[in-house]
């Protein structure tokens, strides 16, 4: 009796658990990420997949972690070393499981986070960002952290490869954080991946506390619709339909002409948002663009990007590295927004609210809200969240455009 008690005990995960508590710290993890995501609202699109996917991966026994193969592609299975890109997909399921299955399937070929920014593209409007195209500038600025922190990661022992991983995070967007490190440094996907999606979701938090540090009360009330009417623009768009649909299509071409290794995440952006303005005639692309797929490879994207987070690939002081320094270049994102607005209204009479800058970001359509919130806050006339959607979603062409310059010097 007492041997059939302990094959009943052994055959469960208590055992495993209880000689390797660490396990335990994985599941707080997974709980907080699912607490963001189900009571805060947190980006639940993400952060419930991302969260699921941390938990399946750390139940011993359960064969849902991510192998990691290293840079030259090799695999310990069963106690021997097998080359993963020899190896068939069916075979891949059956000795590792099916999560590895959907992982270098999917993630590792990096054909996952293109689809993602598709349909990025097909829920997103260029419009406010084409009616005040002098704030786009602002997303540029935006990028600072990214290359900040990159300079900082190198002097702290990361390679320029980790590093440039690293910084990404601070353009605030997963699928560009997740293409930029399959390219560069695949070893640290997990750890940058969750990063990344945790301080996007975390938007709410970090943009009102950078902002109260930089920007003063009398900054915060400057009403944006007061100030095109005080300095109207000289600027009339006749048609916008046809600017929209022109923009996508000259956007592609410039990219890929100067930023070639930047196409896969701008040409599906763009061709998604193409798909979108066309209207009727394509309608049907856009609604699977936009829907099906999108949320399919969202599902998918989220659940092997939480089970990377094994307890191997994040209790490690790397990964202590990578979730501080991804902070870093969040807030670094930030501040180089506002701090480039007040630059600017140094010299112009046509004053910026700051919040603008701080949106700069690559997490469309959150940092909008937010700041549209912090700016009700101050004055509750002071609707500014048009004007941050110009600087928000040029931050998002501005971090894939950052993406591949690192990529184009780096792989």
């Amino acid at each position: 009796m007492k041997e059939i008690f302990e094959n009943i005990y052994n055959m469960t995960a208590f055992s495993n658990i209880i000689a390797e508590p660490q396990f335990l710290i994985m599941y707080l993890i997974a709980f907080i990420l699912l607490y963001l995501g189900i009571k805060k609202q947190y980006e639940p699109l993400l952060l419930v997949p991302i969260a699921f996917g941390v938990l399946l991966a750390n139940f011993p026994g359960g064969e849902m972690g991510i192998i990691q193969a290293d840079e030259n592609g090799m695999v310990l299975i069963n106690g021997v070393m097998k080359n993963i890109w020899d190896m068939p997909l069916h075979d891949i399921a059956h000795e590792m499981g099916i999560m590895n299955f959907l992982y270098y399937m999917l993630i590792k070929t990096g054909f996952l986070p293109p689809i993602i920014f598709m349909g990025v593209g097909a829920l997103t409007d260029f419009g406010p960002m084409l009616r005040n195209l002098r704030l786009s500038i602002f997303g540029a600025a935006a990028q600072l952290g990214i290359f900040t922190v990159l300079l900082v990661a190198i002097l702290m022992g990361f390679t320029p490869k980790e590093a440039a991983s690293l910084g990404i995070i601070g353009g605030a967007d997963g699928p560009t954080a997740i293409f930029t490190t399959i390219k560069l440094a695949p070893n640290l996907l997990g750890p940058i991946a969750i990063a990344a999606y945790s301080y996007m979701a975390l938007v709410p938090v970090i943009i009102p506390l950078v902002v109260k540090l930089f920007c003063s009360k009398k900054e915060l009330m400057i009403n944006m619709k007061e100030q095109e009417k005080k300095f109207p623009s000289t600027t009339e768009i006749k048609n916008m339909r046809v600017l929209k649909i022109i923009f996508p299509i000259a956007v592609t071409t410039v990219v890929a002409l100067f930023v070639p290794s930047a196409v896969p995440l701008i040409g599906m952006l763009m061709f998604g948002n193409l798909v979108k303005e066309i209207g009727a005639n394509t309608f049907r692309l856009f609604d699977a663009a936009s829907n099906s797929i999108m949320n399919a490879a969202t599902i998918f994207l989220g659940l092997c990007v939480g089970a990377t987070m094994t307890t191997d690939a994040f209790l490690n002081w790397t990964t202590i590295g990578i979730v501080v320094g991804g902070f870093l270049a969040f807030a670094l994102s930030i501040t180089g927004g506002i701090f480039l607005v007040k630059l600017f209204n140094l010299f112009t009479k046509k004053k910026i609210n700051p919040l603008i800058g701080a949106t700069g970001l690559s997490a469309v359509p959150m940092a909008s809200r937010v700041a549209n919130d912090i700016a009700l806050k101050y004055d509750p006339k002071n609707h500014v969240l048009q004007y941050c959607m110009a600087s928000n979603i040029s931050g998002v062409i501005g971090s894939a455009v950052a993406a591949g310059v690192l990529i184009s010097f780096l792989a």
